[in-house]
């Protein structure tokens, strides 16, 4: 921690649980669509629909929220952010149509967004360098554990109470994130002599071409592992014939593997630098991806559980990538953080938007188009870091 900043009791796990927010507003209700459509009188792939416009809405959210954040500050960000999350899950709760559920999926995500680009920023505001990469994969480890028990939590509530009850459970987190934010976080935001607009500040991360590598660097491993979420349904189940009842365990593999790797780096960090384990990572994960590709191209009749091993082998190096391309971004950018988070967050999810339509436009029936896929973003990512390296890159000051 920074001496200048009174350390924050719990901060860790306050930043968790605003980047939960995410998982859990787009898991939650996966086991509920079949009774939305119903109840809205619609298609189930209608109510897929909303899905996708959360994505749309969150990429949306995370490019006002980061320059709204570094500009009127981290606790003023997340209050606007949570209270436009809570009014939209609200409205959600007594939506009549599909197409006023798509409207307030959009401001949900959107509240999502402008919330979740701030938890980085605070760690750079609070710590810098090897310090930040590993309050990153604390973060991180808390974390992952949302996307396991979002789906969970859905299908309990749906249940007891029905779908709209599931909208009820976001509303009651969200509410309870507001509350402890308000007693809890104080103003973190190093303070500049002078305001900066934002599409300058845009500017400022975009021409920091080593930044932009860190940046394109998370974007395709967010890529990848969203080529694999989007295939695993078709591959798993219908290619290789697992059951329903075994699809959650091998989905779930992959959050072990993204923990274990999450802790790992936690301890490498003590003896190497964010970015050495970055392209120690990048390496590992281009030749997993190496070897499923040929793996599912060369046979002619591929296995289920070697398919599982590599890539959770492949989608776990998330748990070591992520957190170093995240610390190594916001290093350059002390009162900047948030804007640069929110490019490498918008960016990581209109590649993986990008790398699941094409596993969905190349699907074949096997899993040649998503192992494709995968092993083009990670040999994408290291590449584009690669060619945009500077050797001596300078913080920028705003």
């Amino acid at each position: 921690m920074k001496e200048s900043i009174r350390p924050i009791p719990g901060l860790i796990l306050m930043l968790a649980g605003l980047t939960a927010m995410a998982p859990f507003a787009t898991d939650a209700y996966l086991p509920a669509i079949p009774s939305m459509a119903t109840a809205l009188d619609t298609s189930v792939h209608n109510v897929e629909l909303s899905i996708s416009l959360f994505l749309g809405g969150f990429s949306i959210g995370q490019l006002i929220g980061g320059p709204f954040s570094d500009h009127y500050g981290r606790r003023c960000a997340i209050f606007v952010g949570l209270i436009l999350f809570c009014s939209a899950s609200l409205a959600i709760i007594f939506t009549p149509s599909i197409e006023w559920l798509w409207l307030f999926r959009v401001l949900q995500a959107i509240g999502g967004g402008m919330t979740v680009v701030n938890p980085a920023a605070v760690i750079r505001d609070v710590s810098s360098g090897i310090d930040s990469a590993r309050n990153m994969s604390r973060m991180g480890l808390i974390m992952m554990f949302a996307p396991l028990m979002a789906p969970v939590i859905g299908m309990l509530i749906l249940k007891l109470d029905g779908w709209r009850s599931i909208f009820i459970f976001l509303l009651s987190y969200a509410l309870m994130m507001l509350i402890t934010i308000f007693f809890r976080l104080p103003e973190t935001r190093i303070k500049q002599p002078e305001k900066t607009h934002f599409l300058k500040r845009y500017w400022m991360v975009l021409k920091h071409r080593q930044a932009l590598g860190f940046i394109f660097s998370a974007a395709f491993t967010f890529g990848g592992m969203f080529a694999f979420i989007t295939g695993s349904p078709s591959v798993y189940m219908e290619y290789f014939g697992a059951s329903e009842a075994l699809f959650p365990l091998l989905f779930g593999a992959n959050i072990i593997t993204m923990v274990v790797m999450n802790r790992l780096n936690m301890r490498l960090l003590t003896r190497f630098s964010p970015h050495t384990l970055l392209s120690v990572g990048q390496a590992i994960q281009f030749l997993i991806g190496a070897l499923l590709f040929s793996y599912i191209w060369l046979s002619s009749s591929p296995s289920l559980y070697p398919t599982v091993l590599m890539v959770m082998l492949f989608v776990g190096m998330q748990g070591l990538l992520m957190p170093n391309c995240m610390a190594s971004t916001v290093e350059f950018f002390p009162t900047n953080s948030a804007t640069a988070i929110a490019l490498l967050g918008a960016l990581g999810f209109a590649t993986g938007a990008l790398s699941g339509s094409l596993v969905g436009l190349l699907g074949d029936g096997t899993p040649l188009p998503m192992a494709m896929i995968m092993f083009g973003c990670a040999t994408t990512g290291p590449t584009l870091r690669f060619l945009l390296y500077q050797k001596k890159p300078k913080a920028v000051a705003c």
